[in-house]
C-alpha cells in the first residue's frame, strides 16, 4: 500500500499497475494493534465487476516504526510506516533549529522496532562546520552513520541515494528540515511539495499531510513522512530503555545492582561513571533520563 487518504488507498500490484481500493467491510472491524492498514503494507485485492477493488487482507508485518499517537486521549499506537528496512531520520543544521533530543527519540523507537538507523543533518549551507561536528557528535560516537547534506548545495544527496537504492525506508523527522526537498533532488521526477520554515515561531508547516512510498528509479522504495512535532515512545519498556542506547550495552551488567540498575541514583554504576568520565555523551544521558522519567 503507498498512501491512504479520504478512506481510499493507493495500492501497487505486482503486475507493476497501480490502482486505488477502499477497505473491505469485514476488515474495518477487525481487531488489531496499531492502524489496520498503513503505507508499506502488503495486502489482498479484489477486483470486482464493476471494476472497483476492495482490500480483503493484510499480511503480517515484517517491521514497522510506531510512536504513541499524539493527543491528550487514552494512549493508543500510532505506525507511521510497515515492512521497512532502515530508518532514516532528518534534522536540520539551522531553520529549524535542530532538535537532538527528538532524533534520540527516533533512534530509540528504530532501536525497540530492531530497525537499522542513521542520521542526516540537512541544511549544511546554514551552519558552520565546527557547530555540525558538535551537533553529530554523539551520534557517531554511539556508532550510527551520518550524513551531511544541502540541497542548495547539491551536498551529499548522491551518497544518500545509494544508502537507499534497493532498500525499502522511511524518511522521518521534524517539520521543515527538508525532507520532501532531498527526495526531490535525488529523483526530480517526484515533484513533491515543499513548504517553507517560519520566520517566528521556526517550525516547519506540514506540507506531506501522510506517509506516502514511493518508488525510486534504482530499486527500492522510500517513505516521506509527515514533520513531526513530538514523538511519544511506544513498546518500549523501562527495564530495556538502557539497550536502546548502543553506548550502554558494552557496560550493561557492570554495575552493582546488575540488570535492576536504572543508572539514575545507584552507586557504582557502570553508566553513571562512563558519563562522569566523558566517555558517554551527557545530552545523550540526558535523552536516556527523560525518556525513563515520561515514560
Amino acid at each position: 500500500m503507498l498512501w491512504a487518504g479520504g478512506g481510499i488507498y493507493k495500492i501497487a500490484l505486482d503486475e507493476g499497475d497501480f490502482v486505488e481500493a477502499s477497505l473491505r467491510g469485514r476488515l474495518k472491524l477487525d481487531e488489531r494493534t496499531g492502524d489496520r492498514v498503513v503505507a508499506g503494507d502488503r495486502v489482498h485485492v479484489r477486483v470486482h465487476d464493476d471494476g472497483s477493488h476492495t482490500i480483503e487482507a493484510v499480511d503480517a508485518r515484517r517491521s514497522e516504526l510506531v510512536r504513541r499517537a499524539p493527543g491528550r486521549g487514552r494512549p493508543r499506537p500510532k505506525v507511521i510506516i510497515a515492512n521497512v528496512d532502515q530508518v532514516v531520520i532528518v534534522l536540520s543544521a539551522s531553520m529549524p533549529d535542530p532538535n537532538p533530543r527528538m532524533v534520540d527519540r527516533l533512534l530509540v523507537l528504530a532501536e525497540s522496532n530492531a530497525l537499522p538507523a542513521m542520521v542526516v543533518v540537512n541544511k549544511i549551507d546554514l551552519c558552520d562546520s565546527v557547530r555540525i561536528d558538535a551537533l553529530v557528535a554523539p551520534w557517531t560516537t554511539a556508532g550510527y552513520d551520518v550524513l551531511r547534506t544541502s540541497v542548495k548545495r547539491d551536498a551529499g544527496t548522491a551518497p544518500l541515494r545509494d544508502c537507499l537504492c534497493g532498500r525499502d525506508s522511511v524518511l522521518t523527522g521534524p517539520s521543515g528540515v527538508g525532507k520532501s526537498s532531498l527526495l526531490n533532488a535525488m529523483q526530480p521526477g517526484l515533484s513533491l511539495r515543499i513548504g517553507e520554515v517560519g520566520d517566528v515561531v521556526r517550525k516547519g508547516r506540514h506540507t506531506t499531510v501522510a506517509a506516502r512510498l514511493l518508488p525510486l528509479d534504482c530499486g527500492g522504495w522510500v517513505a516521506d513522512t509527515p514533520g513531526l512535532r513530538e514523538v511519544g515512545l511506544w513498546g518500549v519498556d523501562d527495564a530495556t530503555l538502557d539497550t536502546a542506547f548502543p553506548e550502554f550495552r558494552p557496560l550493561l551488567g557492570q554495575c552493582r545492582f546488575r540488570n535492576s540498575c536504572t543508572h539514575t541514583h545507584e552507586p557504582d554504576c557502570a553508566i553513571l561513571a562512563a558519563v562522569g568520565r566523558g566517555d558517554i555523551d551527557r545530552g545523550r544521558y540526558a535523552s536516556y533520563a527523560a525518556m525513563l522519567e515520561a515514560e
